[in-house]
């Protein structure tokens, strides 16, 4: 089960309990993204989250996760990621980054989407476009390459195309480099980390049953970020606005299959050139 540097690879049916996992997590979203508007606080957002969890009789991730209090991480603005739910109200224009992890029989999904509520700057909007195809980029990358470096070398491809496309008014983005991707399965962080830049470093090679959680991370302005107070958020140190892209994808014999997306990623890697693998 475990191969180089403690890799844990699935078998076809650990991935089908992945899957249950990841699906419990797309609709918990699902519901999240309709929810999310102005007026809305993001402890109701949480309670969204945790009722879809439990209605599937599946356990939240992040609950009690090294003392985090809360089923979701809801990140407004320049928090980055971890933000914590509460009595904060979403006002027109708020650029919101939702984490959501679920446990179902000790498997874990891990996924994460950015909603700009109505009234937003173009560029915000744009922010948040340019990191979901960064992070579909990154996805496509696992389908092709030999070693997992090349989602942190797809991922940066789309940002700098972005920026230099001029999509954040001539300034350049960010690409957090702290908070990187990772493996998943039994535990919800596992080897390996998946950067979401180029790196020297090339990566273990691909192999059928590596599961990774890929998740870019790109800001509007200087990458350096801060800790807040709480010991949990995360936000721009130069109060720039923040978007963060998530999916777990399994590496299968014969490709590719997005377990946090309910089509598997059919429709984002087809226009990509990309063809998901059967999941049996």
């Amino acid at each position: 089960m475990f191969g180089r540097d403690k890799i844990e690879y699935k078998t076809p049916e650990q991935v089908l309990l992945m899957r249950r996992a990841g699906l419990v997590v797309a609709e918990a979203l699902a519901a999240v993204r309709e929810r999310a508007a102005a007026g809305v606080s993001t402890a109701q957002l949480d309670a969204v989250a945790a009722r879809v969890i439990a209605d599937h009789h599946a356990t939240a991730s992040f609950l009690g996760y090294h003392g985090y209090p809360a089923t979701l991480c809801v990140s407004v603005n320049d928090e980055v990621v971890h933000g914590i739910p509460g009595a904060r109200v979403l006002e027109p224009g708020d650029v919101v980054s939702i984490d959501c992890g679920a446990i179902v029989d000790g498997w874990h999904g891990d996924s994460a989407i950015t909603v700009v509520l109505d009234g937003a700057d173009p560029e915000d909007l744009a922010l948040a476009e340019t990191t979901e195809r960064a992070m579909w980029a990154g996805i496509a990358a696992l389908s092709t390459a030999d070693r997992l470096g090349a989602v942190g070398e797809a991922v940066e491809d789309v940002v700098d195309a972005a920026q230099s496309a001029g999509l954040n008014g001539g300034q350049r983005y960010g690409l957090v480099e702290e908070y990187v991707g990772h493996g998943i399965g039994t535990a919800m962080h596992q080897p390996p980390d998946v950067p979401n830049f180029r790196t020297r470093d090339r990566g273990p090679r691909l192999r059928a049953g590596l599961c990774v959680a890929i998740e870019p991370m790109v800001v509007r302005g200087d990458r350096a970020t801060q800790v807040l107070d709480d010991d949990w958020t995360v936000v721009t140190g130069d109060g720039s606005r923040a978007s963060h892209w998530e999916h777990t994808v399994a590496v299968l014999d014969d490709g590719i299959w997005v377990l946090t997306a309910p089509d598997g990623g059919a429709q984002s890697l087809g226009a990509l050139g990309v063809t998901v693998a059967p999941l049996a």
